[in-house]
Order: C-alpha cells, then structure tokens, then sequence
C-alpha cells in the first residue's frame, strides 16, 4: 500500500466473483462464474472529487460497495487512512461505516413512514448520538440544504428532487470523511438533477469533503477534476 498521508481511501488488486447457482440441466452442475472487477488499483485523496463513469455492468457501483465496505472482495485490499478495512468483522466494519462515510443512491431509500428530519436523524441515533444532538444536527443540515419548511414532512409528500436533499442530508449527519453517491441525479429530471449535482459540489468544497461518484451520465462526470472510466470490470 502506498504510504502517503493525503491518501485517504486506497484499493488494490480488487476482484470480485460472483458464482451462480449449478444447473442440473448442464454436466456435472457446472457453476458459472462471473468476474465483475478484474484487480483494480485506486488512490483517492482527502477533499477529493472522484467520479467512476462507465455503462451499466460496467462494474461501477460494485467499486463503489467495496470501497464503501458494503461488501467484501473476493480478492484484494482497501485501505482507509492505511487502516486494512476488511480485516474488520462484520460488526466492527458497520460502526465503522456509520463513523466515516455517508451514502447516497439513484433512490433516496428515506424510510416512508419518518418525516424528513427522523431520516436524518437516523443515522446518528444509531451511532450513539443523543436525541437532542441527532436532532440538532439533522435540524441544521435541513436548513441548510434549504428543507427548512419540509422539516416534518413525510416522503412522500416531498418531491424528487427534495428527497434527494433529505438523502444528501442524512449522509452528511455524522460528518463523514467521505462520501459515496451512486447515480444521485439518475432518477431526477433534468432541473433537479443539476440542483443535486451543483449542491453535491458546494458541500464537497464547503465542507472539505471526499466525494466518490458513479454515474454513467458524461455531462455530469466531465465536471469532476478526477474521471476514472470503467469497462468490463477494468479502468479503461
């Protein structure tokens, strides 16, 4: 692993296999296995902006899992501040996550039936934060992201648009070190989606975040000042 202290997250050498179920139809229940990334290397340094593009299967948003310990490799490293991630276990790697990254996706997955600010309120009250500091905090980023009048609103009375600011918010509650947006404007028109995307890049320079973002969209993706391209599970 490069030792180098602007590096924040570093991955190497990362596989990942994915293996079917045998078909009794075929000789001797042959496995069909399929090799979504092929040993991939990335260094991403702190108050970066990274966009991940390729087209769908590409491979893009598996990157994005490993590298936010969503999910494990079937081969290969990723360190965090040079701390090997994967030798954590399961329970160790979700505290972890709720510590240091935030997460933002194509779908807002806000839970429907908790208004805005119990949505981002969550993430904290599951890390141990007390209710009054959740609270305050959730409060705070609403308004900054301009919810203040949505505060307790439910979902679905919210628009696309505005959930995706409540989904935005809830990612950024514990103050991460970085954070993960998997195709964020893909389910927004046009309008909207270039408000996610402007208020996605204030918040990354405001706040001196890490930003990692997978898209297949080339308007979005030119825009950052670091573009990896993915094809068939390898940078292209």
């Amino acid at each position: 692993m490069t030792r180098d202290n602007n590096i924040l997250i570093s991955a190497r050498g990362i596989k990942k296999t994915y293996t079917s179920e045998p078909d009794p139809s075929l000789p001797k229940n042959a496995i069909t296995k399929i090799d979504v990334l092929r040993g991939l290397d990335l260094d991403i340094y702190i108050g970066e902006a990274v966009c991940i593009m390729g087209s769908s299967g590409a491979g893009k948003s598996t990157l994005l899992h490993l590298l936010g310990a969503l999910d494990r490799p079937s081969s290969g490293t990723v360190h965090f501040r040079q701390r090997d991630i994967f030798a954590l276990n399961d329970d160790q790697l979700s505290v972890f996550r709720n510590k240091t990254m935030g997460f933002v996706f194509q779908f807002h997955h806000l839970l429907s039936e908790f208004t805005a600010l119990e949505n981002v309120m969550m993430p904290a009250l599951i890390g141990g934060i007390s209710f009054r500091e959740a609270r305050g905090s959730a409060e705070q980023l609403l308004k900054e992201l301009g919810l203040q009048d949505r505060l307790h609103h439910r979902p679905a009375t919210m628009s696309g648009g505005e959930q995706q600011r409540v989904a935005i918010a809830r990612a950024l509650v514990r103050q991460p070190a970085v954070v993960f947006a998997d195709e964020p404007t893909g389910n927004l028109d046009q309008k909207n989606g270039q408000q996610v995307q402007n208020l996605l890049f204030e918040l990354q320079k405001r706040r001196g975040l890490t930003l990692v973002t997978v898209t297949h969209d080339f308007e979005f993706a030119r825009k950052f000042p670091k573009l990896k391209t993915m094809r068939d599970g390898q940078w292209h």
